[in-house]
């Protein structure tokens, strides 16, 4: 090569962001009763009033469909090392999202002392000050999330599903009428698994999601 010639300048390639799955591939979700007798039952309005993903994904939820056949995770880990991930979409999604933390619990009568008390507290309306992400390994639940008329939506949540809530959305879990849930839990840093429970128009975890989903844009 002459003295008047460039060097070649190695291209670096972007980290590629992965692609939410697509509409069809999202979980079952529905307007639920107002008040329930059984939170684990499926609770659907009469007749069934259903919920489709652009819906889910205007109140700031997000999506993916996992591999949860191949790979295996323990029953529980807490903490579990994310870096540990051989399923390299799940890799992808930590880096992407800056995911540096992650647990795995298994909320059933077997594995989680004290579990009826537990999973009613888990139905308790609350926020966080942080987006919340789970992993669903095995077993199924229920996702139930405030809309923009304050309205229940519940999302029934299944063996392959990752999905995040946004920070400062009313919202609350459950199991179903399994009993059993595998999940992944993972964090943007230290965990801080504080829920806020309603009211908490002036947390400003709240304030922020108002901002961003439910005031109206002008443009």
């Amino acid at each position: 090569m002459s003295s008047s010639e460039e060097p070649e300048t190695k291209k670096v390639k972007p980290t590629e962001v992965v692609a939410q799955s697509p509409d069809e591939e999202w979980p079952e979700a529905w307007f639920m009763l107002e008040e329930v007798e059984d939170q684990k039952a499926s609770n659907k309005l009469e007749p069934n009033q259903p919920i489709d993903a652009a819906a889910m994904r205007e109140l700031g939820m997000a999506y993916w469909k996992m591999d949860a056949e191949t790979y295996t995770y323990p029953v529980k880990s807490v903490p579990w090392d994310p870096t540990d991930a051989l399923d390299p979409k799940l890799s992808q999604l930590r880096d992407d999202r800056g995911y540096s933390y992650a647990d795995i619990i298994t909320v059933h009568p077997d594995h989680l002392p004290g579990f009826e008390s537990k999973v009613k507290a888990f139905f308790e309306e609350h926020i966080h000050d942080a987006e919340e992400i789970r992993y669903i390994i095995d077993g199924a639940g229920y996702f139930d999330v405030r809309d923009k008329q304050d309205r229940w939506i519940r999302v029934h949540v299944k063996k392959g599903d990752l999905m995040t809530l946004p920070e400062g959305i009313y919202h609350r879990f459950t199991c179903d009428d399994t009993d059993y849930i595998h999940a992944m839990r993972l964090f943007k840093g230290q965990p801080i698994w504080t829920p806020f429970n309603r009211p908490q128009e002036e947390h400003p975890s709240r304030k922020k999601y108002a901002t961003d989903f439910l005031e109206e844009k002008k443009e």
